[in-house]
């Protein structure tokens, strides 16, 4: 899973020189909430809508309308965008990238090749798409979650126990954190689960693995164990 692979494609850039106001109206316009900075065709910066808020907020209050479209329409990009932004090559892994923005607290950051080139941009929204398509959630369908021993085999048994009660695996997940050490967590989703016999699949499943809980992401129903 690369970043080139989710990556928004279609760059939209601002220039250094240009308005405050032109950049509102580019992330008004484009329904975005990062403009990557140009000076001379080079990255210098990147500006968001939450650099744009912080700008203007302060005077929202004492200026009429006519006086903050004035102000907002002679401050430049570059005296509120954020200087030697964060970037990501196009190589990097998605789980990099969210590692990189979860670390450095942004939401977002520009994708640059080797050449220094802008090639793309990388937010939450495209993770969130990300981990929609992973877990196959809008099959909706199923969520077992069970903790098992970390030993080989412990997963194949959990999942043959739903394929031989006729559902189709959309997806496995696995986890250590919050276990003790020799147990990990397991997420199965599947479709085609027949729910006259999701009590009888129930059973069959803690024979093999301890459930953590059941989501119905179909019929909307939870039980925690």
């Amino acid at each position: 899973m690369l970043v080139q692979n989710w990556m928004s494609k279609e760059v939209i850039t601002i220039d250094a020189d240009d308005s405050m106001q032109n950049a509102m109206k580019l992330i008004k316009e484009r329904k975005i909430r990062m403009l990557p900075v140009m000076k001379k065709g080079s990255l210098v910066g990147i500006v968001t809508d939450r650099d744009l808020k912080r700008a203007s907020a302060s005077d929202a209050t004492t200026l009429d309308v006519h006086e903050l479209l004035y102000l907002v329409s002679k401050i430049k990009v570059k005296d509120i965008m954020t200087k030697d932004p964060i970037t990501v090559p196009p190589d990097f892994t998605v789980e990099e990238t969210a590692e990189v923005l979860l670390n450095n607290k942004i939401s977002g950051a520009p994708v640059v090749d080797q050449s220094g080139k802008v090639v793309g941009t990388i937010t939450q929204t495209d993770l969130f798409r990300l981990l929609v398509s992973l877990t196959g959630i809008s099959k909706r369908g199923v969520q077992f979650a069970v903790q098992i021993e970390d030993r080989p085999g412990t997963i194949k048994a959990v999942a043959d126990v739903i394929r031989n009660n006729g559902g189709r695996i959309i997806s496995i997940l696995t986890s250590y954190d919050g276990v003790a050490e020799g147990y990990r967590k397991v997420y199965i989703r599947a479709h085609s689960i027949d729910r006259s016999k999701l009590k009888e699949l129930k059973d069959a499943i803690g024979k093999t693995a301890s459930l953590l809980y059941i989501a119905d992401h179909l019929e909307n129903k939870r039980e925690i164990y």
